[in-house]
């Protein structure tokens, strides 16, 4: 007879996953809300402005505006729908609120800003986490970070976001555990840590290897995290330049790796799936990791709507790019024809990339 055991979540686990998905769902609302803003702005009629999907909780229409607000019962982003964006319908006679008779120029701005709002979200994020919770700094915290695979560490199960309590019954910190280890060379100590808020013990046995300069030391193998230190408010602004630069770049170069070879890049791909997994693992290192990780999903999201495919913002903004060119609109028809084929394809691509953080999950492959 087989015996299927399902793991029930821990109360942990459906605490860190409501967090993501509330910081998720402000990324994608604060997106929805730059088109919206734009919008108002061009004299554009909102019909709907709403937080979440599926079945209406709460709703409010705007007496001046005519605008639905409303909350919805799955939290998980929402929407900005506008009079006549869908292209099915032609404009009215007179109809000076519809999307479709608004020009070029303003349409574009309208399309355009919701990406840049998640530009202009993700420098908030990143200055605010600065003032707020400092920068990393000199010194280190006893937490493990990424863990090398196949190393002493990896073997002995230490997992990225363990904060090590004491080391063969002894209190530790960043510096003490790190000296302990290094002193310690295929000696067997006893890591007590605390993972998802629940004390275990680990054997683990350093390992010497040589370092980058030759010499044999000795190591875990896992990545140190540093602690964070307060800085003045122009010097957060400045790293919050710096960092929102950096992070950019790095997610435009990502993305691009993954456009143009596909093949072999598509295992750096993550869903949700893995992204929620990564924020699990964030939490345990504090506030200033995760609103780090807000950031980057801000400047992805942003970066990723950019892109010219069809039923994504930069796949409008090219139609409207070649209406300016053409001198005439292409056919609604035609053109929400295209929208459909493009969020069909972006579906599989969704799927797809589900799959492939199900595989890992399954596999016991983690996100770092």
């Amino acid at each position: 007879m087989i015996y299927l055991c399902l793991a029930l979540p821990t109360l942990v686990g459906i605490q860190k996953l409501a967090v993501f998905l509330l910081m998720l769902s402000v990324l994608i609302v604060l997106h929805e809300y730059g088109h919206f803003l734009i919008a108002r702005l061009c004299r554009v009629r909102v019909n709907d402005f709403a937080v979440g999907f599926g079945p209406t909780l709460l709703k409010w229409t705007s007496p001046r505006s005519g605008t639905n607000y409303r909350v919805n019962m799955l939290p998980l982003g929402g929407y900005c729908a506008m009079q006549g964006e869908d292209g099915k319908e032609q404009a009215a006679i007179g109809e000076g609120d519809n999307y479709q008779v608004k020009t070029p120029w303003q349409r574009l701005a309208i399309v355009l800003a919701g990406p840049i709002a998640n530009f202009v979200l993700a420098f908030a994020i990143l200055a605010v986490s600065a003032l707020t919770f400092g920068v990393p700094g000199d010194t280190f915290t006893p937490m493990i970070g990424q863990v090398t695979p196949g190393s002493p560490g990896a073997r002995a199960g230490l997992q990225f976001g363990d904060r090590v309590l004491a080391v063969n019954g002894v209190a530790v910190d960043g510096e003490t555990m790190v000296r302990k280890i290094q002193a310690s060379a295929g000696i067997a100590l006893r890591f007590r840590v605390l993972r998802n808020g629940e004390p275990r013990e680990l054997l683990v046995t350093p390992k010497s290897v040589p370092d980058e300069h030759g010499k044999m030391v000795s190591r875990v193998g896992f990545q140190r995290i540093q602690e964070y230190r307060r800085i003045a408010p122009i010097a957060a602004v400045k790293t919050a330049a710096q960092e929102f630069a950096l992070i950019f770049n790095g997610t435009f170069e990502g993305l691009a790796q993954l456009v143009t070879d596909p093949i072999k890049h598509y295992g750096n791909a993550v869903g949700i799936i893995g992204m929620e997994r990564a924020a699990s693992a964030l939490q345990d290192l504090g506030w200033g990791p995760y609103f780090g990780l807000a950031a980057s999903l801000s400047i992805a999201l942003g970066i990723f709507n950019l892109l010219p495919v069809p039923a994504l913002d930069g796949g409008r903004g090219l139609f409207i790019i070649i209406e300016l060119l053409r001198g005439r609109p292409v056919d609604p028809e035609r053109e929400a024809f295209v929208h459909v084929a493009g969020f069909a394809l972006l579906m599989a691509l969704m799927v797809l990339v589900a799959f492939h953080d199900i595989a890992g999950i399954i596999s016991g492959k983690g996100v770092f």
